[in-house]
């Protein structure tokens, strides 16, 4: 069994004694998982959650998480960071958000512990940014995905179990919820693209001019939940007609929609 270097010959704790050891080059990658309701997701998506935009302020603050990690973990040294990102995948599929931090390092000592706190807190603002539309939003996953340099070399994870165990509360399957998603007979305009490609343009249409689900399809005279369920990939198209009231509202032809 390895040694617990955090506790000393009498098992109290204490901070590692590290100037001993090489400044090399560290690198580490967590990530961590938040699994969201349909509009809670279609909102992050879409930019229009109701405190903001939800993945910037997860961004800023998963940064700042890992500058502030000695703070937090009590036995953890301060080290000067070279390097702190956090970026983030949407997983259209399981209405997530993957966040994935990264942090570097020329030191004694690792940064695993600042990739980890990282997304930690992105995950946990997320949650704060989006908690009055999903209070029962989960965080999962949180992990160690690889690192590099020092004593121990190179580390990558395998794959998490957590991802094949994960089916206690499965979301509806795509064929039940389209129906309820195209009760109008008359479907939107034949695509130029790929659905993904379609969804992916009318997403960045809303962003751009900066239009909230919710209050489009009130000033549309059409369901809101038409507008999520197309964001979140439960329909593959919006009906024509509610296509039509969506570009009337904003002045513009449908097809400008999909762009």
């Amino acid at each position: 069994m390895a040694k617990l270097t955090h506790l000393d010959e009498n098992g109290a704790a204490r901070m590692v004694d590290v100037s001993q050891k090489a400044a090399t080059e560290r690198e580490a990658v967590a990530e961590a998982i938040v699994v969201l309701s349909a509009e809670a997701f279609a909102a992050i998506a879409a930019g229009n959650a109701p405190k903001g935009d939800v993945l910037a302020a997860a961004r800023i603050a998963g940064i700042m998480a890992a500058k502030k990690t000695p703070e937090l973990i009590p036995l953890c040294h301060p080290i000067a960071l070279t390097k702190a990102n956090v970026d983030f995948e949407m997983l259209d599929e399981k209405n997530a958000v993957r966040i994935l931090a990264r942090t570097k390092t020329t030191g004694p000592t690792g940064v695993e512990m600042e990739a980890l706190t990282a997304a930690s807190v992105a995950a946990l603002t997320i949650y704060d940014m989006i908690k009055a539309i999903d209070r029962a939003a989960v965080i999962e996953g949180v992990r160690l995905i690889e690192k590099s340099g020092g004593k121990s070399g190179v580390y990558k994870a395998t794959a998490p179990q957590r991802l094949a165990n994960r089916k206690a509360a499965p979301k509806p399957s795509r064929a039940r919820a389209t129906p309820s998603a195209l009760m109008d007979s008359v479907t939107s305009p034949a695509p130029r693209s790929d659905p993904s490609q379609q969804r992916d343009a009318f997403r960045a249409f809303m962003t751009e001019r900066r239009l909230r689900a919710t209050e489009w399809a009130k000033q549309a005279g059409v369901p809101a939940a038409q507008i999520y369920a197309y964001l979140t990939g439960r329909a593959r198209t919006i009906p024509g007609e509610t296509a039509e009231r969506l570009a009337r509202a904003v002045r513009v032809r449908v097809e400008d929609l999909f762009r």
